[in-house]
């Protein structure tokens, strides 16, 4: 659902010629030095990715988004966009690998470039100068021609070596009328750790993380032009799309029946573990006794769990929802009246040994489970609901054990649910990401969540009574019907 007229807030897209080139700082320290400048700056990435966001947030004091034309289609990205830039003085939108670099076989599909089209949006180049001179100007000319709908406007020169270095490039790049914005030098003191899925998340290292942006703020404020950039951003053209609402959303999706077993059938799915007389069930410290109009649903956070989408926030609340943050790392039980749980992606490989410390809440979701009440569980979630984790005891909820991998999984999945389940009725088609370095064993269960039809076909994840678990990272604004489902099922189990 649309509910505005249209977006003029000013706008650039921040891309490279291939991963590497130095666009999340440049992106990150433009943001921070903006909003230095006390504009309110809308910050956006390209992709699916989840955890440049979380920089571009402690850089502009706004929730990071992602703009995704796979995941959510092309026709969502302005809408998306429009959403989370409502109200701000400028936004700044992160690409994602190069420039015209998207879903694999899918041409522009998901690349910078055709989200740049899609917001009428100039692009700005970083580029990595640091083993060339002359050259410059062919790769630049090249980026700039290959596609005439997107806008080249111009580039910033990153990793330059001295001052004859920078004169050199200057020279290359006038030659073929490509303005130049900034020059930024060599600068360890940006750089952040990174690890085998990339940066490590600001929720990690938080204190260094203020340092690190404040650094990029720095380097981009002293070597790159912000009036010009700005100038360049107020010259985007009017989006005529209208900004996407969760409300709207949800009451422009048709709701689809949720299965209700016959008097006396078994709950949908197979059993978790042996039944056991209901009296000999401790009560769960999660009573979900809640009245409706209170009903939780209790989200997993803290540093161990820090993938997640702001709009699936927003679409359970607007599904009648309370959200209810808690950190596994910390929390000793789920929030008191908990009638749901999401627990989305993140890093619990990084912290096996204090998850499986933390037994109490292990067994409150093991029990909360078992009750019926439904779980969702994406790619952390689905590890730390295994049963071991690199040989260390997590939740048990699936009989299935989790490992590290040297292999990485990565890539774009076209899926259709294979059975009824909390979050997708049989038959219905999603589109989600996979990204990690484990491996789950037995990869799916006896009612599997997903038939994955791309890059090849298998089954994969787990659906067992209210719980749903697979490595897929799906973004909900796709289908907003996936909230209300989760929370009518909140209701009803």
């Amino acid at each position: 659902m649309l509910t505005s007229s249209s977006s003029s807030v000013p706008r650039l897209v921040v891309a490279a010629p291939a991963s590497g080139s130095g666009k999340t700082t440049v992106a990150t320290g433009l943001m921070a030095a903006l909003t230095a400048r006390g504009l309110a700056v809308s910050p956006h990435k390209v992709g699916p990715d989840y955890i440049d966001p979380g920089y571009h947030a402690l850089a502009t004091g706004r929730v990071g988004r992602n703009l995704d034309a796979y995941l959510c289609g092309p026709e969502l990205v302005g809408p998306l966009f429009a959403h989370g830039a409502h109200g701000c003085d400028v936004a700044v939108v992160e690409g994602v690998m190069g420039l015209y670099d998207g879903a694999a076989g899918e041409g522009e599909l998901a690349s910078t470039a055709q989200v740049a089209k899609l917001l009428r949006a100039p692009v700005v180049l970083v580029v990595d100068a640091s083993s060339q001179s002359r050259s410059v100007a062919a790769l630049v000319h090249g980026f700039a021609s290959w596609d005439p709908e997107v806008r080249v406007a111009g580039v910033i020169l990153n990793k330059v070596a001295s001052d004859r270095h920078e004169e050199l490039l200057r020279e290359a790049l006038d030659s073929v009328g490509v303005p130049v914005f900034g020059v930024l030098r060599r600068a360890p003191q940006v750089n952040t750790p990174s690890r085998h899925l990339g940066l490590v998340p600001v929720a990690e290292r938080r204190a260094d993380a203020v340092t690190a942006v404040a650094a990029m703020a720095a380097q981009v404020s002293d070597g790159c032009d912000l009036d010009a950039l700005m100038a360049l951003a107020r010259g985007a053209g009017a989006l005529s799309c209208a900004a996407w609402d969760a409300a709207g959303a949800l009451a422009a999706s048709p709701p689809t029946p949720l299965p209700v077993p016959s008097p006396g059938a078994a709950a949908p799915g197979p059993p978790l573990r042996p039944e056991r007389p209901r009296a000999q069930t401790p009560p769960s410290p999660s009573s979900r006794g809640c009245p409706r109009d209170r009903l939780k649903v209790a989200v997993a956070g803290g540093a161990a769990f820090t993938f997640s989408y702001a709009e699936h926030t927003e679409l359970l609340t607007a599904a009648g929802a309370e959200v209810v943050p808690f950190d596994p790392l910390r929390d000793e039980r789920l929030p008191d009246g908990t009638s749901g749980l999401v627990i989305g992606g993140g890093f619990p490989e990084v912290y096996a040994a204090e998850l499986s410390a933390n037994e109490p809440l292990r067994k409150a979701v093991a029990a909360l489970a078992e009750s019926g009440a439904p779980v969702a569980a994406e790619c952390a979630g689905l590890l730390y609901l295994c049963r071991e984790l690199d040989g260390l005891a997590m939740c048990g909820v699936l009989d299935a054990s989790a490992r590290m991998s040297e292999r990485l999984t990565l890539g774009y999945r076209d899926a259709v649910a294979l059975g009824d389940s909390v979050l997708a009725a049989a038959g219905e088609r999603m589109r989600g990401h996979e990204f990690h370095r484990t491996v789950v064993e037995p990869g799916s269960g006896a009612a599997p969540a997903w038939g994955v039809r791309a890059p090849r076909r298998r089954v994969e994840g787990f659906v067992q009574r209210g719980v749903h678990a697979s490595y897929l990272h799906t973004h909900w604004a796709s289908a907003p019907g996936v909230a209300r489902r989760f929370v009518e099922r909140c209701r009803t189990s």
